[in-house]
């Protein structure tokens, strides 16, 4: 399926977002960026906050986290507050080692910190892959598997960072995977990146104190 449509940056006041990843980040199973992660993300905050929300877009279909290490070293990155990944999945379908992938991870986190003063990251957790319709058994089984295992290195990798989170993804989306999905049965549809985007929401709004900028009472 094709990434969404759509610009994949916009200016705002407030808060800026730099968002980084593969497949589900650059919007798959969506029609236009305003259903995917990007947009929906933007416009949950922008509700929160009052006022627009800018953000950066810098994610392709089918990248690892090496792969994304290397796209973002070779883009034009604008300043932002926050920065949000969305990674994991395809260091799982290629059998890349959790701690070669969190490495490339480590060094995204840190040049958005040098190159566009992020102050947070937010790391999204590999989805449940067992769940995914696509799969057969026991492939789907193995790939569940793995991707809590890369989980779990991932929370390990970033535990006592302040300026790190670990995102898992909504109890909705774990449970009703399938029916959230696009109809690849691989990627979330709209319904699912807006639960997506709701959750990330909040995590952020809840670390605002953090970047010194505070919600309406």
């Amino acid at each position: 399926m094709p990434e969404a449509a759509g610009p994949r940056w916009a200016e705002g006041s407030t808060l800026r977002l730099l968002i980084v990843g593969d497949s589900s980040a650059a919007g798959v199973g969506a029609a236009h960026q305003d259903e995917a992660l990007a947009g929906r993300l933007a416009q949950a905050l922008a509700t929160r906050l009052g006022q627009p929300v800018g953000w950066q877009l810098i994610a392709t279909s089918g990248h690892r986290s090496e792969q994304a290490l290397a796209a973002f070293e070779a883009a034009d990155v604008v300043q932002a507050d926050v920065l949000i990944t969305s990674l994991g999945v395809n260091d799982v379908v290629d059998q890349i080692a959790p701690a070669q992938a969190l490495v490339a991870l480590d060094r995204i986190h840190a040049l958005a910190t040098e190159r566009a003063g992020v102050r947070l990251s937010v790391h999204c957790a590999a989805p449940p892959m067992q769940r995914f319709p696509l799969l057969p058994q026991p492939l789907r089984w193995f790939f569940g598997r793995q991707a809590a295992r890369f989980n779990v290195a991932l929370s390990s990798a970033v535990e006592g960072q302040a300026s790190r989170h670990v995102l898992h993804l909504p109890e909705a989306m774990q449970r009703n995977a399938a029916e959230l999905m696009a109809e690849d049965g691989f990627h979330p549809g709209p319904r699912g990146y807006a639960l997506w985007a709701e959750a990330l929401a909040d995590r952020v709004v809840a670390s605002l104190p953090q970047l010194s900028i505070h919600s309406p009472s």
